[in-house]
């Protein structure tokens, strides 16, 4: 291969031609199972039809204008997200990271309206937000961070999952002006929080007077078995940010706002050239359609259960495993040792999936996926799971 690239990736050796719903052909004419679905980003699977139609038809007519001017596909969007949201205003981008850019400048003019000079985010160990100097700072990964210094100021940092944490910050700090936060912690191994844990933020939010921001970009559009993963806690954030599923592919970002905080941003406090142009909004828009019409956020909560329960059921005893945790189809198989090594073995087995923090299992899979396709899944990461414990004694540090 040529070395044109900067080499900011250690990519696997394949490279895919084409798609068809949860599966991928490689330049061999291999076929694979995509179980990481470009790291959440293609819950319709691949080459999905009415996608595919959107953005034909779209870029015969219109790629691009700029937001000099009204965009209709991006006002159409816009109304559909805000009404499924609950939400009253959106700003689109162009990836997950600039949405948390987004929602980073709304929370500090937000609060330099207020009169606050010195602002702060609280945001979460472990986290994962962006790559851009101010979302990889409020990122909580050491790795991440390093060789980028000096980073952006107004960032406190808890523990995720610990609303003491939280308490003890709001009883010594008063210039705290938002939690940033995401539902699940996805780069940070499929950690999953205590039930109450959204519900005490945004009641801590409230007393405080904070803005609530939730991270959406993994979790959102069906991953977790709803919509958006905080509606199965019946909450509301202030803001919200999306991208990945959001259009299947296509580059997008979308930061969602409400009430107070939905009318921060004015004419030159933010923009994108690219943003929301007409091609991406029409891919998005056919993505809601189709997660409407095949009721998709249902179905990775029926088959997300049927595979925790397969996975639990032949490896939860098994020495080695330390947790199977998930919602819907986002699902984290934690083991007792590191277990990069099982990507590359995955992957000659016709199986993509992904590790992250080193020791956990990663599935993210089409929201597609059907009850044959789950049992391949299941059955190929038993057997490769059984026997990557089975080369080596397990080891378990803590």
């Amino acid at each position: 291969m040529g070395q044109s690239l900067m080499p900011t990736y250690a990519r696997q050796p394949v490279t895919f031609v084409r798609g068809e719903g949860v599966w991928l052909w490689d330049t061999e004419d291999r076929r694979y199972l995509d179980a990481i679905a470009g790291i959440a980003v293609c819950g319709l699977g691949h080459a999905h039809p009415g996608v595919a139609a959107a953005l034909c038809e779209q870029a015969k007519r219109l790629l691009h204008t700029s937001n000099l001017y009204q965009i209709e596909a991006q006002q159409q969007l816009g109304d559909r997200l805000t009404q499924l949201a609950d939400m009253d205003r959106v700003f689109f981008g162009n990836s997950g990271a600039e949405a948390n850019e987004a929602a980073i400048k709304l929370a500090r003019l937000h609060a330099h309206q207020r009169g606050i000079a010195d602002p702060a985010i609280l945001v979460m160990e472990s986290s994962f937000h962006g790559r851009t100097m101010a979302t990889l700072t409020a990122t909580g990964n050491r790795k991440t961070q390093a060789g980028f210094e000096p980073l952006v100021q107004g960032f406190v940092r808890v523990p995720y999952n610990d609303l003491e944490a939280i308490d003890r910050v709001a009883a010594n700090r008063t210039n705290i002006v938002a939690v940033l936060v995401e539902p699940i912690q996805g780069e940070g191994g499929v950690i999953l929080p205590a039930s109450d844990y959204l519900t005490g933020l945004r009641a801590r939010c409230d007393q405080h007077g904070w803005l609530l921001m939730l991270d959406e970009i993994q979790t959102g559009m069906g991953r977790t078995g709803r919509l958006f993963a905080h509606q199965h806690q019946g909450i509301r954030p202030d803001v919200m940010t999306l991208a990945k599923g959001l259009a299947n592919g296509v580059p997008i970002g979308a930061c969602l706002a409400r009430g107070a905080a939905a009318d921060v941003l004015g004419p030159g406090s933010h923009g994108s050239t690219f943003g929301g142009n007409p091609l991406a909004c029409r891919a998005a828009l056919a993505v809601l359609q189709a997660l409407e019409d095949e009721a998709l956020p249902a179905q990775a909560a029926r088959q997300g259960a049927a595979l925790l329960e397969r996975l639990r059921t032949a490896l939860g005893d098994q020495p080695g495993v330390r947790e199977i945790r998930g919602l819907g189809l986002m699902i984290g198989i934690e083991l007792a040792r590191d277990c990069t090594e099982l990507v590359g073995q995955a992957l000659a087995q016709g199986l993509l999936i992904n590790v992250t923090a080193g020791r956990v299992l990663r599935l993210l899979p089409p929201l597609i996926l059907d009850d044959e396709q789950l049992a391949l899944l299941a059955d190929g990461l038993i057997r490769l799971i059984q026997h990557f414990l089975a080369s080596a004694p397990p080891h378990d540090p803590e």
